[in-house]
């Protein structure tokens, strides 16, 4: 199929880019998503300044890579969440600490920023988060009444359908990992949230099937409900382990502790059937990058991501042009 095989930094935003850019050389990746933190990309300066950008580029390239979509997930989360409670501070500049309401108006230019930083880079597509006003009441106790999640929805459209009007002006699609904690978590709240934004034809899906597979959503079937939103695709794996003892809502025990109902796995390693997913990818065509987001606590990240390398590669396999059996016809 000749996809691109990518790795997300996002998860290796300790090292500097250029140490990034030595070692998935050397672990047979083609290029990078690009995290914007860290010193890996600054949407601000890169929205401003093309020489910044064109500095990235030759970076990547000195390292036979290239970049293909940037991610601006933690500014994303700003902008829909209700009051921060001090878990995001770090998403935003160190002096809006604990001021919710100014996080999330920088979170707001961030992702406005991003969309001219993209344009810089020639790249189309920016992958990020939303936020959510509604998570909190995913479970009906105390009730929670119609309007409730209708305002959460409204609320979500109020403040993304601006920014998607931006980045549709400049070109760019921007695309929702769909995950628990956003306004789309699954394939009924991603339709949701494209009816409230009316379909507006900038905004899509970094399909992550890891955030699905332990929920019970199958991720097939959110490709084929979403044959033309799909604009990113992350490869990433998860195994659910409940044992009887704890749940699916996981206990409060944090990653990497077996006791967990559930946990990310290195891609190949856990429950997500890569194979048919790659079968759905190829019946709507789509030829973005399959981008590693490498997430496991019990495997070195530098052995997994070698071994994403080459998991992934080994997806990436075109349709046939012609049945099996043509071969017997007259």
């Amino acid at each position: 199929m000749g996809r691109k095989v990518t790795i997300f930094t996002g998860q290796w935003a300790d090292l500097t880019l250029e140490d990034v850019c030595k070692k998935m050389q050397k672990f047979g990746y083609d290029g990078l998503e690009l995290a914007c933190w860290g010193d890996h990309f600054d949407v601000f300066e890169a929205a401003k300044s093309r020489k910044y950008c064109s500095e990235k580029i030759a970076l990547l390239k000195k390292y036979g890579l290239g970049c293909w979509a940037i991610s601006n997930h933690l500014a994303g989360q700003l902008i829909c969440d209700p009051n921060n409670d001090g878990r995001s501070d770090g998403f935003a500049p160190a002096e809006l600490k604990g001021k919710s309401e100014e996080q999330r108006k920088w979170g707001v230019k961030s992702m406005l920023a991003a969309a001219k930083a993209a344009r810089n880079m020639g790249v189309k597509v920016v992958n990020g988060f939303t936020g959510s006003s509604i998570w909190h009441l995913f479970y009906s106790f105390p009730p929670v009444g119609p309007k409730d999640v209708d305002n959460g929805f409204k609320y979500f459209a109020k403040m993304f359908k601006p920014i998607l009007d931006e980045y549709q002006k400049l070109g760019i699609k921007f695309a929702l990992e769909v995950h628990p904690t956003e306004i789309a978590y699954d394939i009924y709240s991603a339709k949701r949230a494209l009816e409230a934004i009316d379909y507006h034809p900038a905004f899509g899906f970094n399909f992550d099937p890891s955030h699905l597979v332990w929920q019970g959503v199958d991720p097939v079937k959110f490709i084929k409900a979403f044959p033309d939103r799909i604009f990113h695709c992350h490869v990433k794996d998860a195994a659910v382990t409940l044992d009887g003892e704890s749940s699916i809502l996981c206990s409060h025990i944090n990653f990497g502790d077996d006791r967990r109902g559930w946990d990310f796995r290195s891609p190949g390693h856990g429950d997500v059937d890569f194979e048919a997913i790659a079968r759905a990818l190829n019946k709507i065509g789509y030829a973005g990058p399959l981008s590693v987001e490498w997430e496991d606590c019990g495997m070195d990240r530098e052995f997994g991501a070698r071994d994403a390398a080459k998991f992934t590669r080994s997806l990436d396999f075109s349709s046939s042009g012609q049945n099996f059996d043509s071969v017997f016809s007259n």
